[in-house]
């Protein structure tokens, strides 16, 4: 038996606030208890999917629940919804591919919350896995909401874990340094800073080498740090500790050039 319609106007407006606030406050309640359990600390990535599912079950019962407050047929709106669907789906291909993608990426644990990819040029970490899109961050803070369809039908870099946190730093060296010794300095240099990593080791690997210097990439990786601030903490740490690093590698630069002549 289908609610009546309600006659009085004041009590309909708070019926709908009634519903509208215990449906915000479900929602709240069940992303607190997610983001809180154990069970999924170290992977956001389920908290996210359990979130829009619980989130869209809520609205779609606070809608239904409405409805019978104005007295409509459930049934025969359904029925109507299933027909009008039907039309609707081919309008909105692209939003029901994301869905399905978004199922797929999360079910199949291809990407997760804290991953390092890259596509179509564009590097940056996973902050956020939803049904319709991810969200990618990059070093300059910039974020990038990638639809789910992009990352199954065209190929990305996924990157191990450390990625957040290194650095690559180029540099020339002249050819009366010795690469050996160079990295020898610079890596014990780079240790002597508490906010750097000792695991991964830094290291020197030579990129080309030619008749005016030898060009160095001096890669080395800042501490991971446990804060809801993590990404931007981390990003703040890099950029700091390559210009100190980059400075370094200048200082002995000229100091060997001096020891040389």
């Amino acid at each position: 038996m289908s609610a009546p319609i309600l006659e009085n106007s004041a009590m309909t407006i708070i019926y709908i606030i009634i519903v509208i606030l215990v449906t915000e406050f479900l929602t709240r309640l069940f992303t607190y208890l997610l983001k809180r359990s154990e069970r999924y600390a170290k992977d956001m990535t389920k908290v996210y999917l359990l979130k829009d599912i619980i989130t869209y079950t809520i609205y779609f019962i606070a809608l239904m629940i409405l409805l019978q407050f104005f007295g409509i047929n459930l049934t025969g709106t359904l029925l109507s919804l299933g027909i009008v669907g039907i039309a609707v789906s081919f309008a909105a291909k692209d939003i029901i591919s994301n869905l399905f993608s978004g199922i797929i990426l999360i079910l199949g644990k291809s990407i997760k919350v804290g991953d390092t990819l890259e596509i179509d040029g564009n590097k940056g970490t996973v902050e956020r896995v939803s049904l319709r899109s991810t969200v990618i961050i990059d070093d300059l803070g910039i974020r990038n909401n990638v639809p789910n369809s992009t990352l199954t039908n065209n190929p990305y870099f996924g990157f191990n874990s450390n990625e957040l946190r290194r650095v690559d730093l180029f540099a020339g060296l002249p050819l009366d340094i010795d690469v050996e010794e160079f990295e020898e300095h610079i890596t014990k240099k780079i240790l002597t800073y508490d906010a750097l990593s000792e695991d991964p080791t830094p290291r020197v690997r030579v990129r080309e080498t030619s008749f005016k210097q030898v060009k160095v990439k001096v890669s080395f990786w800042v501490k991971d740090i446990d804060s809801e601030d993590r990404h931007k903490l981390i990003i703040s740490n890099k950029d700091k500790y390559k210009l100190i690093i980059a400075n370094d590698v200048r200082k002995y630069i000229i100091m060997m050039g001096e020891k040389n002549e």
